[in-house]
């Protein structure tokens, strides 16, 4: 039987908060574990509680004041009969909370584990400042009705359940300015919702959603008594969910380019360059040998990577592609690439932005290096020499640029790799997405055809559920979650069930279906892929496209012109009030006529076959700095999985992903890979390159971009040092291997710098000494 505790006196008068809790301090001390509590306002009732051998507490508690189940501990359940002020479950540390009646302000304040059942509404800032530690499970709010303003401001991590019932009269169920600083958690909501901070997503449940809600909806309303609503509030959908913006996508919204700050911000040549002018190579006037140089040389060769290099994200090194090519040889050169990506001519060549041509050192003499023209050298390119199979099998689910990456390296490595595609064929968004005028299909059907020469068992149409991937685990030695992004994003402005998805879109035209656009088109979205949906837009017979974005248009400029020619307007920035009949609205009052409006904007994975304690708060893969998941270690996943990226940012992960695997299945030390620091452009000697007329510039034949590739930090062989010392203290010396390695001789060296000077890769280095 519960003890009864009441909050008043023989005389019915109102003790304080301080006696109350003795009160039940002194019960729990006897033994009790089950409380009645009649109060009248008080506060903190509930915790933080437990007891000694472990028995679970449970109070039933009538007309609380602020905080009731603050600090709740696991083991404690509290049930309210009836409404409760502010700060319900104020920095729930584990208990279960069935609140009866509404919530006040700031229910689940600081959650950061247990579940706190809402029978009614909550009020402003619920939600607010949950957060989840990965070492224990994660909090859970759910609330019938709605929630106030500012409504999980700074979540996160946690989850939250709106239900929306009872509240047709409200314009949000979130309330006004919802989920403002919202860095982490997933909250579902039922019915209209305004007001968002701009900086979270408004998703379409998947799979593994509506299994979680299904689960959980049934304990939730026979806590609160409501058992009869089950039908209505599993009507999926009226359901939304909202994931807030990864770091990466918050900076796309607002920041600019360092490149941008330094061309068109700062001071040339910095604050200080009209008085003063650093020089750390200059000869200061004393001529010695051995440790009495003022300046010591060091050959460091690649001890830098070259900006092509470490720009890409697959991190193909050029400049030793190009070395390989200077001495003639091809065949290794081609295969060099092929050891970092299987698709050199499809993405490098074809599709990729090329972020190694925006850091080539060669576009400060005249222009980048021709990337694309390299790339393609190695279409043909017979595959490289596998290593000896191992007997090891390692699965991998999804036949994207990641997927097929990883399975390249993997069967490199002489592993038994299996490949599961749910398509018709392998390529994912290479082939789903891409127009084929950007990548013409017997480029790709090349490459795909060189990596099932490799030996990769691929099934196509095998699309994986949770019983299939259970199975995987016991049959294989590893895995690969390579299942990549389907799932479009959509922005939860008025009037967004109006959008076509860009993704399915592209997918359509791609497919030869031939989709219907209006007259008049709006793209929201003017990257790469908001381009490609813009040209399939006038492909399908629009007569007007207009593509709109909220920060400078992120595609290629050829992709730009391309849409510029046909006619396209792009505006930015431009921010998107509603969308109704007449078109798109923007927030400062201005009409975009449309009869189609397009978003393209980015997508999401749906990882529906992986359990949901897998995944992070985003729904993302919770995987190690080595893509290893946390939850089992023969589980590794990569690409739009893990985080959004480019396709290069897939294929790296391919190869990275491959070499854990390897060393996994080998029983060695996972160790993060490290990308090599990138060489500053100071170090360079460009002045000794010729710059080409830009105008007149024509390549005929990419082997022929060995004469201008200024190899950055690695060197070339060139043997400038060599000839230019005036003491004849470089020694170049050849190796077993076919390699070179140069020294100074420290007998005859003065530290005069000019091998450092005359090294037009940065490969010598000048140290001060210490006097």
């Amino acid at each position: 039987m519960a003890a009864y505790i009441s909050g008043f006196d023989e005389h019915n008068k109102r003790i304080s908060t301080q006696q109350l809790l003795q009160k039940v301090y002194d019960a729990l001390d006897a033994g009790e574990t089950e409380f009645e509590i009649l109060a009248s306002g008080h506060h903190d009732i509930g915790g933080p509680l437990w007891t000694k051998d472990g028995t679970p507490l449970k109070f039933r508690v009538k007309n609380p004041g602020q905080r009731v189940g603050s600090f709740g501990l696991e083991g404690t359940e509290i049930i309210i009969d009836g409404p409760a002020p502010a700060d319900v479950g104020w920095l729930n540390a584990g208990a279960i909370l069935t609140l009866k009646g509404d919530g006040g302000d700031t229910t689940a304040h600081c959650a950061a584990s247990g579940k706190i059942y809402v029978g009614g509404r909550a009020g402003t800032r619920t939600g607010s400042l949950m957060k989840h530690d990965p070492a224990y499970d994660a909090p859970e709010l759910w609330v019938l009705k709605n929630t106030g303003s500012f409504s999980f401001e700074f979540m996160g991590g946690g989850i939250a359940v709106v239900c929306g019932y009872d509240s047709e009269q409200f314009e949000s169920m979130l309330g006004d300015r919802g989920c403002v600083g919202m860095v982490g958690g997933t909250i579902y909501v039922r019915g209209p919702v305004t007001g968002l901070s701009k900086f979270v997503w408004q998703l379409e449940l998947d799979e593994a959603d509506r299994e979680f809600l299904s689960a959980n909806m049934p304990v939730f309303l026979e806590k609160i008594e409501r058992p009869q609503l089950l039908a209505e509030l599993t009507d999926f959908s009226q359901w939304k969910k909202i994931t807030p913006m990864s770091w990466e996508e918050r900076q796309r919204r607002e920041r600019i380019t360092m490149r941008e700050f330094r061309t068109t911000k700062w001071v040339e040549g910095g604050i200080f360059s009209d008085v003063v002018s650093d020089d750390y190579d200059r000869v200061i006037g004393f001529v010695n040998t051995g440790e009495d140089r003022l300046k010591i040389p060091h050959w460091q060769n690649k001890l830098y990577g070259a900006p092509c290099q470490t720009a890409c994200p697959t991190g193909i090194p050029t400049q030793d592609r190009i070395n390989l090519l200077r001495q003639g040889k091809v065949k290794e050169a081609l295969e060099l690439v092929l050891t970092y990506s299987p698709f050199p001519a499809s993405v490098c060549g074809q599709v990729c932005p090329n972020l190694c041509k925006d850091a080539c050192s060669r576009q400060y003499i005249d222009l980048p290096v021709a990337m694309q023209e390299l790339g393609r050298l190695s279409q043909a390119a017979a595959p490289p020499t596998r290593k000896p199979k191992t007997g090891k099998r390692v699965a991998v689910i999804g036949g994207g640029p990641g997927g097929l990456s990883a399975a390249w390296q993997l069967s490199l490595l002489g592993h038994s790799v299996t490949l599961f595609e749910g398509d018709t064929e392998v390529g994912g968004k290479l082939r789903q997405a891409i127009p084929m005028d950007r990548l013409p299909r017997e480029i790709l059907e090349s490459e795909v055809n060189r990596i099932k020469q490799m030996g990769t068992d691929i099934r196509v149409s095998q699309k994986i559920d949770k019983t299939a991937f259970s199975a995987l685990q016991d049959q294989y030695d590893a895995l690969v979650l390579a299942s990549g992004a389907h799932n479009p994003v959509v922005i939860p402005f008025p009037g967004h069930e109006r959008l076509v998805k860009g993704l399915d879109f592209l997918k359509s035209i791609n497919n030869g279906e031939k989709p219907r656009v209006g007259k008049k088109v709006v793209v929201i979205g003017a990257g790469n892929a908001g381009m490609d949906v813009a040209l399939g837009a006038y492909a399908m017979g629009a007569e007007r496209v207009t593509a709109i974005d909220v920060q400078r248009p992120a595609a290629y400029q050829k992709e730009i012109d391309h849409f510029h020619a046909l006619g396209g307007e792009i505006q930015w920035p431009v921010f998107t009030e509603r969308i109704d009949d007449d078109g798109l609205h923007t927030k400062d009052g201005r009409l975009i006529e449309a009869d189609t409006v397009i978003i393209s904007i980015g997508e999401r994975p749906d990882l529906s076959y992986v359990p949901r304690e897998w995944l992070t708060d985003r729904g993302m893969m919770d995987v190690n700095d080595c893509w290893q998941s946390l939850r089992n270690e023969k589980v590794f996943a990569i690409g739009d999985t893990t985080k959004p990226g480019l396709l290069t940012h897939a294929i790296a992960g391919g190869r990275e992903v491959a070499g854990y695997i390897d060393a996994y299945l080998n029983g060695w030390e996972l160790v993060a890979a490290k990308k090599p620091e990138m060489i500053p452009q100071e170090r360079l000697s460009r002045e000794l390159f010729m710059p080409q007329n830009r105008g007149r510039f024509r390549l005929r034949d990419a082997k022929d971009e060995v004469h201008r590739c200024i190899s950055c930090g690695t060197c070339r062989d060139c043997s400038m040092c060599l000839e230019t010392c005036p003491e004849g203290a470089i020694v170049r010396t050849e190796k077993e291997d076919g390699s070179v390695e140069y020294t100074s001789d420290e007998r005859y060296c003065i530290g005069c710098g000019i091998c450092a000077s005359i090294c037009p890769c940065g490969v010598w280095a000048m140290e001060k000494t210490i006097l």
